[in-house]
């Protein structure tokens, strides 16, 4: 699932058609696409790994899920995997095998904006005092509580733990205060560091423990596990990374 970083950077990417008038409107997706046709794309703007498109009077979602995409000005995928495209004067954009869903502005209101942890707007004290809130939540769920840390997936779940000594299993209300504060300061700071090696096409070359297995720090072998509600795969070093609980 694209995380964060890669959604801001499909917004930059479909970032010109903003101010531009729909032309035609196209794809599988189950909305009224036709009401589309006419109106003005005012506004893109991103929440985690969730993209706006703000029309006049409407607001389309995308949700790229797990294999989801886009392409600009080329229908580079076939039809059954168009959910939805739409045709400007200055060009075209496509999305694909992705979620799409008509919102209004009562919806985009209700959005906690604050929670995205690369939005100028995030804020960690309100994110303290959720984490504070939910003593039993392991930290591996807590990365992935969109509602905490919108935008950040697997990948950044991993190296952040790893960046902060922290086994996946370990409970929140076991950790230390300075813990949590690292917690936060590094799911943020990761996040920013993704973005500037996925801009360089070097990401994977500076994963420390995303499907790695062997510790670079100690070389003893990782362990792999599904960890937390969602089951979802971590990477960890038992001896780097303490466990809390």
């Amino acid at each position: 699932m694209p995380e964060g970083p890669s959604i801001i950077l499909m917004k930059e990417s479909i970032q010109k058609f903003e101010g531009g008038k729909v032309l035609e409107v196209s794809g599988n997706a189950k909305i009224d696409k036709e009401i589309l046709v006419g109106k003005t794309l005012k506004e893109i703007k991103t929440f985690g790994k969730q993209t706006y498109l703000i029309f006049d009077d409407v607001a389309v979602r995308i949700h790229l899920l797990m294999f989801g995409s886009h392409s600009v000005d080329e229908q580079t995928k076939p039809d059954r995997q168009l959910r939805l495209s739409l045709l400007f004067s200055g060009g075209s954009i496509y999305f694909y095998t992705c979620h799409v869903k008509m919102v209004d502005s009562e919806f985009l209101a209700g959005i906690d904006w604050e929670a995205d942890v690369m939005s100028d707007s995030w804020n960690p004290t309100k994110a303290l005092k959720k984490l504070k809130a939910n003593p039993e939540m392991m930290v591996c769920d807590a990365l992935m509580d969109q509602d905490i840390f919108s935008g950040v997936g697997n990948i950044i779940k991993n190296e952040v733990l790893f960046r902060i000594e922290v086994q996946p299993e370990s409970l929140l209300g076991k950790m230390p205060d300075k813990k949590i504060k690292e917690l936060m300061k590094e799911a943020r700071n990761y996040s920013f560091d993704f973005l500037e090696w996925k801009r360089e096409f070097t990401l994977k070359k500076h994963w420390l423990a995303h499907t790695k297995k062997i510790c670079p720090k100690c070389g003893q072998k990782f362990i792999k596990k599904q960890t937390g509600k969602g089951k979802r795969r971590s990477f960890f070093c038992e001896t780097d990374q303490q466990l809390y609980h």
